[in-house]
């Protein structure tokens, strides 16, 4: 190749004018087109200016490969769908609740119409966009009163605002806990207005330690479920029912922020540790709260449900409007809980629960099929095997719960260039990206987060990854 010169640029014009460029032009917005011939033309620039003797080709088709290639990265967005191989079931990080195809349907027919968000058919007036879900929700769990806000931070903020500005909350030490991004009980409780006392110890909090902090300041008792951990050993705490019956004697409402919230009895199925919603409401408990998106299933929201009062006060507040959920979070939550309607299918048409609750084999014939695929790559430098492994519910769930899974284990072979990090990463940054994790030198791919859909996918792209070292 003979030496180019920065004559041999090509303009932007030149490039727009060819054929290639034009169907570009037709499939991609134009400012990223031009942007894109821009950039890489003032990278052919720099290059030939930082060494004027390098050997670049600056051939119109070679220029236009690289352009399509970058176009292509550059109008992919940023917000992109991933394959889960890591085996959390609820991945915060990994957008949470998988939607199930009802709810997704319904969240895309209201997208492309209007609708009746808040308007009364029956009187032709203006309605209120709870309504939609709050008979469903009463029917599933029983609850008097509901309200759909946009998380479950913001409901334990507006309920503790409502019901406790400038008054004391009343909460045990070992249950001031803090979740994902940096979401803190104490630090919510200042922001609602509401002021946070105390009581007990970490591992300790008894009965009397709630009825001796009561005082005529004291505007709500809130037991708070720990979402993410647990304390073992020398410890106590007051259930409940207990706590219900001391805010009855004393006339203050109970609050339990349950942070997952679980609408099925996960018992029935041999999980324990997360109590169901309906069981919790019946202690009588005044106010509970907890998320749309994790145990439940469904798209991000926060749902508060109790007595009626409490609810109506709630949604009095003007908070609530900056809190509230919009018409497509709506649509998919409304499809979301009519499946519970049906408790004996909502296991299988959930794809949360059905990741949760799926058989052992079936998730090792999903890892068998997954590793005749891989075993097909040519000329492949990798090992592979299926090995035994635990799953995790995730977004706080079932801390303490191991669930046993069937992984397809990749392992470097000895000599190759590849490494399982380098592996990891070509994964991570493919087309369509796979998120995997690592443990002992191998990259897990674990099949009970691998849905039936993904699997030749997910081969593809270990090809992919694998090519260069091959």
């Amino acid at each position: 190749m003979e030496r180019s010169t920065l004559r041999d640029i090509p303009s932007v014009d030149e490039i727009l004018k060819t054929e290639t460029s034009k169907r570009l032009l037709e499939l991609h917005p134009r400012m990223i087109v031009k942007g894109v011939i821009r950039n890489i033309l003032n990278e052919k620039r720099k290059s030939l200016l930082d060494d004027p003797h390098a050997e670049i080709d600056l051939s119109i088709n070679t220029l236009l490969s690289e352009i399509k290639e970058r176009i292509q990265e550059e109008d992919r967005g940023n917000l992109r769908t991933v394959i889960n191989a890591t085996g959390i079931i609820i991945h915060t990080n990994l957008g949470r609740a998988i939607l199930s195809d009802s709810a997704i349907k319904n969240a895309m027919s209201i997208a492309g119409s209007y609708s009746n968000l808040e308007y009364e058919l029956n009187t032709g007036k203006r309605g209120k966009r709870y309504i939609h879900l709050d008979g469903i929700l009463r029917e599933i769990t029983g609850a008097e009163a509901s309200i759909v806000v946009n998380n479950n931070a913001a409901a334990v903020l507006l309920v503790l605002n409502t019901l406790a500005k400038d008054r004391e909350v009343i909460v045990s030490r070992g249950e001031l806990i803090e979740i994902g991004g940096s979401f803190r009980i104490p630090e919510v409780m200042e922001r609602s207005g509401a002021i946070l006392k105390e009581i007990g110890t970490t591992n300790k909090t008894h009965l009397k330690d709630y009825e001796s902090a009561i005082t005529e300041k004291t505007a709500l008792l809130l037991k708070v479920h720990p979402s993410n951990y647990r304390i073992l050993g020398f410890t106590e705490e007051v259930v409940l029912e207990e706590i219900v019956n001391i805010g009855r004697r004393y006339s203050i409402p109970v609050m339990n922020d349950l942070g997952s919230g679980c609408l099925v009895d996960l018992k029935r199925y041999g999980i324990s540790g997360e109590p169901a919603v309906k069981e919790v409401l019946k202690t009588g408990v005044d106010i509970v709260t907890f998320s749309g998106d994790k145990l439940l299933g469904g798209p991000q929201a926060g749902i508060i449900l109790g007595k009626e009062g409490y609810i109506s006060r709630i949604q009095a507040n003007p908070l609530t409007r900056a809190v509230r959920i919009d018409k497509l979070t709506l649509a998919a939550m409304e499809a979301t809980l009519r499946e519970y309607l049906d408790m004996e299918k909502v296991a299988e048409t959930n794809p949360t629960l059905r990741m949760l609750l799926q058989p052992l084999e079936t998730i090792r014939k999903r890892a068998r099929k997954i590793k005749r695929l891989l075993n097909s790559i040519p000329n492949s430098s990798i090992f592979i095997e299926i090995t035994d492994e635990y799953s995790q519910a995730g977004g706080g769930s079932l801390p303490l719960i191991n669930l046993s899974t069937s992984v397809v284990s990749i392992r470097p072979q000895t000599g190759s260039m590849l490494t399982v990090e380098s592996l990891e990463e070509r994964l991570r940054k493919g087309v369509i990206p796979v998120i995997a994790r690592i443990k002992d030198g191998r990259l897990l791919l674990d099949a009970r987060t691998i849905r039936d859909n993904e699997i030749h996918i997910l081969a593809e792209m270990v090809k992919d990854a694998i090519h260069t070292y091959s």
